[in-house]
C-alpha cells in the first residue's frame, strides 16, 4: 500500500478570502463603478431627481426647527439656533445614511455575492462615499446660510469639521462592515440599526445643547456622553460653523480636543472590530444568502 501523497498547498489560498479592506485598494475601478451607480440610481425615474438631496433635509431641519425651536423655545436660549441646529442635522444625516445603507449592501448585492469573487467590503465602503455624495449638497445649504450671516471661521475651526467628517465616516464604515456582516445571517440587525440611527438624533448635541446634559447628569454620565464620536463629530462642526456666526459669547465644551481625540481612538477599533468580524463571516455570505 503506497503512502499517501503530500500537496504542497502553500501557493493556494481558501477560495472567496482575502485581505479585506487592503483589497478594495487593488479594485479601485469597480469602487468606482459602484459607486457611480449608486449615485445615478438614486433618483431615478423620479420627477425631482436630485433636488430631492435638498428637499429632504430641508423638511427634516424646517420640523426640528418648528418644535424644538419654536415651540419649545430654544430658538431663544441658543444664539443662531438655525445654524446651530442645522451643522448638527447635517452630520447625523451623514451617519444614519452610510450606517443604514452599509448594514444592508451585502444582502442588496447578493446576486453579485453568490455568483464571483470580489472583496465583499466593497460593497459596505462603496454605501458610505455614496451617502457622502448625498451629504454634500447639504452641506452647500450650510455653507450658503452661514455665509448669509457672516460667518468667518479660523483655519482651525474649518479643520475641526473635516476631522468630524473623518470620524462619521470611518464610524459608520465600522460599523456597517460589522452590521453588514451579521445582517446576511440574522436580518434583525437591521432593525436594530434602524433603533440606533433613531438614538443617534437625540444622543448627540443637535436640537438642543451639551449644556442641558452637563448640568442635567452625574458627572461621569456626561463624560460618557461626550465619548460618543458622534457627539464630538456634531460639536467639532458647531465650533466650525456655528460659533463663528454668534457673539463668540455661547459656552462650547471643555476639553473638546481630548475628546476628539477619543473619538478617532473608538472609531479606529470600531473599524478594526468591524473588519475582523466581517472577515470571519464572509465565507458564509453566498451559502447563506
Amino acid at each position: 500500500m503506497s503512502a499517501p501523497s503530500t500537496f504542497d498547498r502553500s501557493a493556494f489560498s481558501v477560495p472567496g478570502t482575502g485581505r479585506g479592506i487592503v483589497d478594495v485598494f487593488a479594485y479601485r475601478y469597480l469602487l468606482r463603478l459602484l459607486v457611480r451607480k449608486g449615485t445615478l440610481t438614486r433618483y431615478h425615474g423620479s420627477v425631482l431627481g436630485w433636488a430631492w438631496s435638498y428637499v429632504k433635509p430641508g423638511a427634516q431641519f424646517l420640523v426640528y426647527w418648528v418644535v424644538m425651536g419654536v415651540f419649545l423655545g430654544l430658538n431663544h436660549g441658543i444664539e443662531s439656533y438655525p445654524i446651530y441646529l442645522f451643522s448638527g442635522v447635517v452630520v447625523v444625516n451623514l451617519f444614519n445614511e452610510a450606517f443604514g445603507n452599509a448594514t444592508k449592501s451585502i444582502v442588496n448585492n447578493k446576486a453579485l455575492v453568490k455568483k464571483i469573487y470580489l472583496p465583499r467590503e466593497l460593497f459596505p465602503i462603496a454605501d458610505v462615499f455614496i451617502a457622502f455624495v448625498h451629504f454634500l449638497p447639504q452641506l452647500v445649504i450650510l455653507f450658503a446660510a452661514c455665509l448669509v450671516v457672516g460667518w468667518v471661521p479660523t483655519v482651525l475651526q474649518l479643520g475641526g469639521a473635516v476631522v468630524a467628517i473623518f470620524i462619521v465616516l470611518l464610524g459608520s464604515t465600522g460599523l456597517g462592515l460589522l452590521f453588514g456582516a451579521i445582517n446576511v445571517s440574522y436580518r434583525d440587525s437591521q432593525n436594530l440599526v434602524e433603533l440606533i440611527r433613531i438614538f443617534a438624533t437625540w444622543t448627540s448635541p443637535v436640537l438642543y445643547s451639551f449644556t442641558m446634559v452637563r448640568d442635567s447628569l452625574p458627572g461621569w454620565m456626561y463624560d460618557l456622553y461626550m465619548a460618543n464620536p458622534l457627539t464630538a463629530a456634531v460639536e467639532l462642526f458647531h465650533s466650525a460653523f456655528w460659533y463663528p456666526t454668534t457673539s463668540q459669547t455661547m459656552e462650547r465644551p471643555e476639553d473638546l480636543g481630548m475628546f476628539t481625540v477619543l473619538a478617532l481612538a473608538i472609531t479606529a477599533v470600531t473599524m478594526l472590530v468591524g473588519q475582523l468580524v466581517f472577515r470571519r463571516l464572509e465565507g458564509r455570505f453566498a451559502q447563506d444568502l
